[in-house]
């Protein structure tokens, strides 16, 4: 949304590792774009949450494993690789989007 009111739409996609609970998250997906959440509705899905095997998909590996070095930063406390795509997030004023942390 902050995006979108300063004239920066977007279409975004959303792409899962292949799993058991694919009918579960596509009616997840389906509740964000028609109650929404604590933010607001999400408006700008290009495509219906895709799910691919990670075997056969080098972006899903590499999601896999971007997840893992945050997981070792929060959880192990391990900056080694964290620090390399913390840059990375979308941060305006110091607010961090996209990364949130229940603590």
């Amino acid at each position: 949304m902050r995006l979108h009111k300063n004239k920066n739409t977007q279409r975004g996609i959303i792409i899962f590792d292949k799993s058991t609970y694919e009918t579960t998250i596509q009616s997840l997906a389906i509740d964000f774009r028609t109650i929404g959440y604590q933010w607001g509705v999400i408006r700008n899905f290009a495509e219906v949450p895709l799910f691919l095997d990670s075997k056969a998909s080098r972006l899903i590996q590499l999601a896999d494993i971007i997840a893992y070095y945050i997981f070792r930063y929060f959880e192990k406390g391990d900056n080694t690789f964290y620090s390399i795509i913390e840059p990375r997030f979308d941060a305006e004023g110091g607010i961090v989007h996209g990364l949130h942390i229940i603590q």
